[in-house]
This record gives C-alpha cells, sequence and structure tokens, in this order.
C-alpha cells in the first residue's frame, strides 16, 4: 500500500434500535470489551493504517468510558443523521492528512469479527486498483422478493449477487467526491460501495468471510460471542468459500 497513506473511518454514531437495547449496539459488551472495541482492534492488525478516525454522535455519553490502547492513533469526528453524512465527516477531518490518491478503509462500528486474514487481502488485491472494492461474500441462499402483502413475489436469480461487507477500501479524493455528490442529490447510500456506483465507478469486490457479521439483533451478539471465542477467526481460509 505504500507510498500511498491509508487511513481508517469507523462510522459509530447509530443508534441501533433493532437491538431493543438501551445501550447502542456498538457500546454492548462482548467478551468484557465492548463491540466498538472489538472493531477497532480487528482494523489495528493491519500494519498499513495509519491512523483511524471515530466518528460519534455529538451528545455520545459513552465514549469517554471506552478503554482504548491501541498502536496507531484515535482521531474523533462528530456524526450526522445517516450513515453517509458520518463517513463524510470523517473524510473531511482528513482533508490534510490525504492526498488524492491515498487509500481510505470504511469500517462498521459493528463488524467485531473481520479476519486480519481478509483485511490484508483487500490491502493485496486492491493495491495497484485505480478505484478500490470491497469485502463481499457471493450469495449461496435462494433470494425471494416479496410482494406488498408479505408473500412471495419470485425468486430471484442469485447468479452474480454478492453479499457487501466492511472494510470498503477506496481512493480518498473518488470516494469524498462520489459521497458529496450523493449527498448533495439526495440520494441512498447505503454504503461506500453505493456512492461510488452512483457516481459512475465499478468497485471490485473481493471475497471475504461469512462470519464478518454485523451486529444488528442479539442473536448476532451471541454468535459474535461464540466466534470470537472459538478461535476460528484465526484461520486463513474465508468462511463459506466455494
Amino acid at each position: 500500500m505504500n507510498p500511498c497513506r491509508c487511513w481508517a473511518v469507523v462510522p459509530a454514531a447509530g443508534i441501533g434500535e433493532r437491538m431493543r437495547s438501551a445501550v447502542p449496539k456498538q457500546y454492548l459488551a462482548l467478551r468484557g470489551r465492548t463491540v466498538l472495541a472489538h472493531s477497532l482492534a480487528a482494523l489495528t492488525t493491519a500494519p498499513q493504517l495509519a491512523g483511524i478516525v471515530v466518528v460519534l454522535r455529538a451528545d455520545d455519553p459513552y465514549w469517554t468510558d471506552l478503554e482504548v490502547d491501541y498502536p496507531c492513533p484515535l482521531l474523533l469526528a462528530t456524526g450526522g443523521a445517516e450513515r453517509g453524512a458520518s463517513v463524510m465527516s470523517g473524510l473531511k477531518l482528513l482533508t490534510d492528512r490525504l492526498r488524492a490518491d491515498d487509500w481510505v478503509l470504511v469500517h462498521d462500528a459493528v463488524r467485531p469479527c473481520l479476519r486480519a486474514a481478509d483485511l490484508q487481502r483487500l490491502f493485496r488485491e486492491l493495491t495497484d486498483d485505480p478505484v478500490g472494492g470491497l469485502l463481499a461474500t457471493p450469495v449461496r441462499d435462494t433470494i425471494k422478493r416479496a410482494d406488498g402483502a408479505g408473500r412471495v413475489d419470485k425468486t430471484v436469480d442469485r447468479q452474480g449477487l454478492w453479499h457487501a461487507l466492511t472494510p470498503q477500501l477506496f481512493r480518498y479524493g473518488l470516494l469524498r467526491e462520489a459521497l458529496a455528490a450523493a449527498l448533495a442529490a439526495d440520494l441512498p447510500v447505503t454504503d461506500e460501495a453505493s456512492a461510488m456506483e452512483l457516481a459512475g465507478y465499478a468497485p471490485r469486490l473481493v471475497e471475504g468471510s461469512a462470519d464478518n457479521l454485523k451486529i444488528t439483533r442479539p442473536v448476532d451478539l451471541a454468535l459474535a460471542e461464540f466466534l470470537l471465542g472459538s478461535g476460528l477467526l484465526t484461520t486463513g481460509a474465508p468462511v463459506g468459500s466455494a
């Protein structure tokens, strides 16, 4: 990745209503730490990172209680109402630290089970890519499209479909321009790759592990607890690979 620099941006301003918890899901307890602490620790396994920007709610009362001891600098930015605005806040904080062709790695605050091997695969496969890409897994289940009454409308052909994960790694200048354009036009942006697609780019898909789960419901927390304690995350091959 050198001589290009790389910073990570971790949007952590969400509330997580589907967890039905009084505490935002990124601050839920997970094996003696918070979910966010595990997610940040997973990123710091990468020697390519110059630092991490954590994007928090303006009134976040939990961050100061987080025990932070990581080998790279951590900066804080204030988030927005939606993910796109929060990521843009983090990108703006890096204005004086990154050139247009440097890299920015965006990772969900609630993906604590990222494998170091997957993170290195992402860096390795995108080293010379002019745009960037994302970790993803091929869709293997049968996919159904629902009608308005909660019944099956049709079965969707899963050929060529991928499930998007994070981290997502893009050239700093391109991502900032693409995200700014999408936000200005009030276009739906659910991840950074979708902003890049709206700008006309074709992000590269890098296969990652299916156990890189996103904590959205209580059962996900239990699964993450099992995975982090199992030793399975230290293996190199993506789980679910054909």
